[in-house]
């Protein structure tokens, strides 16, 4: 956990510090103490302070979500990607978009949620298998959804011009070019994510062992399973209203520090909240330097980086 702080210090004052144009770490500290103005100045406090801050939070949020659809669905493959929740929030957004001449991202908080709630009730209800959670179906209904919405997303946005033109850079999950204003109205539902999250983390050790063992414990079954759920919906949502679908954090955060934090959730979930940042803060910034001056959104990186990924862990689920 000390390393994983020390790590999230340095990703920040990475993503504070580097990008189109370079700027001294001191340079960076003036600039947030006050003691400079304008040029630097301006670029450190105007961009990069909103930037980190919304990468901060949504790399916590998509971390924890994984870390939670895993230990709530017994699937180490399940993460918001996988699961179509981000699918589901994209095609609200886009349909928002569509219909209802939406052109703020602030305006699409309350359709990503709705979008993430019903996809993840949709996958839940596709596994459901003799009154118990079945993992494999879980996760070819994950994906099979996941497909269909995307489908549906594209239809949407080739239907509509301005739809396309409003939708695509939303959609290809970034963190920058947002102000803060972005961020405060889903900042209440994200904290009551994590709280549901860390509430619901010494169960997830119980159900891991199978719902009837986990009965057998004392442990309510179902009502963790509706916390849990809730949990992901909240983060899932959250994180995708502010900065788009962006893949693969919520998938690699939990499995990245199992070998160093181990399968117990009570240390697992909060290590999410340091391990997702890390990921997203390092992914945004590899974005900003390898084609500079231009930058690829951070949504792009990591799917690019976390394809491999998955393609070694449903391997090494299969086994």
């Amino acid at each position: 956990m000390l390393a994983g702080l020390a790590a999230l210090v340095l990703c920040t004052a990475l993503s504070l510090a580097l990008g189109t144009r370079p700027i001294p770490l001191g340079t960076v500290l003036d600039a947030l103490s006050g003691r400079i103005t304008g040029g630097d100045a301006d670029v450190v406090t105007g961009l990069r302070v909103p930037r980190t801050v919304i990468g901060l939070a949504v790399g916590a949020a998509l971390g924890v979500a994984g870390a939670v659809a895993q230990g709530v669905t017994r699937n180490a493959l399940a993460a918001p990607t996988t699961l179509g929740i981000n699918a589901g929030a994209s095609l609200a957004v886009v349909v928002a978009i569509f219909t209802l001449k939406l052109s703020q991202p602030v305006e699409y908080v309350w359709f990503a949620l709705a979008g993430a709630a019903g996809a993840a009730v949709l996958a839940y209800s596709m596994a459901r298998r003799s009154g118990d959670l079945d993992p494999v179906r879980l996760a070819l209904g994950g994906t099979v959804l996941t497909a269909v919405l995307t489908a549906w997303t594209s239809a949407v946005m080739l239907a509509s011009r301005r739809t396309l033109d409003e939708a695509r850079f939303w959609l290809a999950g970034s963190i920058g070019g947002r102000s803060l204003d972005v961020l405060y109205p889903v900042l209440p539902l994200l904290l009551l994510g994590l709280v549901l999250a860390l509430l619901v983390s010494p169960a997830l050790n119980a159900l891991a062992l199978g719902d009837e063992t986990a009965q057998s414990l004392g442990v309510p079954v179902a009502r963790i399973r509706v916390l849990g759920g809730l949990a992901v919906i909240l983060l899932a949502g959250a994180a995708v209203a502010v900065a788009g679908p962006i893949a693969f954090i919520g998938l690699a955060a939990p499995h990245l520090l199992r070998p160093f934090l181990g399968n117990d959730h009570r240390w697992l979930v909060p290590g999410c909240m340091i391990g997702g940042p890390v990921l997203l803060l390092a992914a945004d910034v590899l974005g900003r330097l390898v084609v500079r001056p231009s930058e690829i959104e951070v949504g792009i990186v990591t799917a690019f980086l976390g394809a491999p990924l998955l393609a070694v862990l449903a391997r090494k689920v299969a086994r």
